[in-house]
């Protein structure tokens, strides 16, 4: 048996939002049972050397990438590609695997996200492994379908040129992975495209303890916290969204009321946010802390995608957890957290379990035993061996 070349668009580790935390995993998991080689892009300065990883890898090229957006752009527009891919087309990258691909013996290339896909030799000899995670085209046809003027134009166009990528990737590859069969299944419907599988994401429930040590965050009362990449467009309209439109409401109720943001890179938009009532952190060391001290824990995401980390996590940490429908579609959660589709009943759930700290406690237990007997990592990525161990052409999609 070969080795595995792994692609990743982002250093897989620290596992600390939601794509690092997938592709950390699954990483770990493969090096269990392959020799693995990973070509990794660093967004910052300190990913570049990551000597944590080197018990998962036999070899690791790890790219800085630093071209900016309007070179990206402006590439995008000259070659008719999309913007996804432009930004993360790098001629270091190409060379370097085109190095492991000629110098190792790589039998099967584990693709981490669609913008890494454009590094696959024209007609494979290796069996190629796609985790699109998501559709991304169909996220930026939904931003299309929100946006006006030349934006809603320019994300029509990164929709259509994406989705045309992705139907070509998944008819060269020999898997093409999703994080939830609703996702897995849309890409079916919209590209045709066979051998489609999901594998959902789990959560490490040993770290995400309420029990296990960590520094804790004193308690504020009714705290709402919220967690994720402040620099991402559905978290930044997710947090307005509950600052402008659902804490009124329930302020009005539970005038005590604050509400968390937890997470990287706030935009100007979200430190806008700040105030006597909303809290904007920044990058905290430790997201547990946060979570243990908050009364409820939100997720009124507008547009999301596949399984949710953030509220995986959240109920690991048997905390009460109200999230959009959005946000809600791709866990099988079975009724272990609270549901809204508006303002209103976001508000109103929000409103009720804090007015109710029995019920919000056993909510929060049933959450962490729905995650611990359903979304365990060596669960969740046990078909994994099986794709890996297929042969170059595999059967029809389950």
């Amino acid at each position: 048996m070969g080795d595995l070349l792994f692609l990743a668009h982002r250093v897989p580790f620290p596992p600390d939002r939601g794509d690092k935390i997938r592709s950390f995993h699954l990483l770990r998991h493969l090096a269990a049972h392959r020799r693995v080689h990973l070509a990794a892009f660093a967004d910052e300065l300190r990913d570049m050397d990551r000597p944590e990883l080197a018990a998962f890898t036999a070899s690791q090229t790890i790219v800085r990438r630093s071209k900016s957006q309007p070179m990206a752009a402006l590439q995008a527009l000259v070659s008719r590609r999309p913007l996804s891919l432009t930004a993360f087309d790098d001629a270091a990258m190409r060379r370097s695997v085109e190095d492991v691909l000629a110098r190792e013996n790589v039998d099967t290339i584990f693709v981490f996200s669609g913008q890494m896909a454009q590094y696959l030799p024209v007609a494979p000899r290796q069996r190629v492994i796609m985790d699109f995670v998501d559709m991304d085209s169909a996220k930026f046809a939904a931003y299309a379908e929100a946006a006006k003027g030349p934006m809603r134009w320019i994300y029509a166009r990164e929709a259509r040129l994406l989705k045309a990528f992705e139907r070509a990737v998944a008819e060269r590859a020999d898997a093409s992975l999703f994080v939830s069969e609703a996702e897995a299944a849309l890409f079916r419907r919209e590209t045709g495209a066979a051998r489609v599988h999901a594998i959902e994401n789990g959560i490490d429930t040993a770290s995400f303890d309420p029990s296990a040590p960590f520094e804790r965050v004193p308690e504020g009362g009714a705290l709402i916290v919220f967690t994720g990449q402040m620099d991402y467009r559905p978290n930044v309209e997710a947090v307005t969204w509950f600052a402008e439109d659902i804490l009124p409401r329930i302020r009005g109720a539970c005038p005590q009321a604050r509400f968390a943001i937890v997470g990287r890179d706030p935009t100007d938009a979200v430190k806008a946010l700040a105030g006597a009532s909303v809290i904007v952190t920044g990058e905290v060391a430790d997201v547990r802390g946060w979570l243990a001290a908050a009364a409820i824990v939100v997720a009124p995401l507008k547009l999301a995608r596949g399984v949710q980390n953030k509220v995986l996590e959240a109920m690991a940490m048997a905390r009460p957890v109200v999230a959009s429908t959005a946000a809600a579609e791709g866990i099988d959660h079975d009724g272990t957290i609270a549901v809204g589709a508006t303002s209103a009943e976001m508000a109103e759930a929000v409103r009720l379990l804090l007015s109710d700290p029995r019920k919000a406690t056993a909510l929060g237990d049933a959450a962490r035993a729905r995650v611990i007997a359903r979304y365990g990592w060596d669960a969740r990525l046990a078909q994994l061996d099986a794709l890996i161990g297929l042969p170059l052409v595999l059967g029809e999609a389950a």
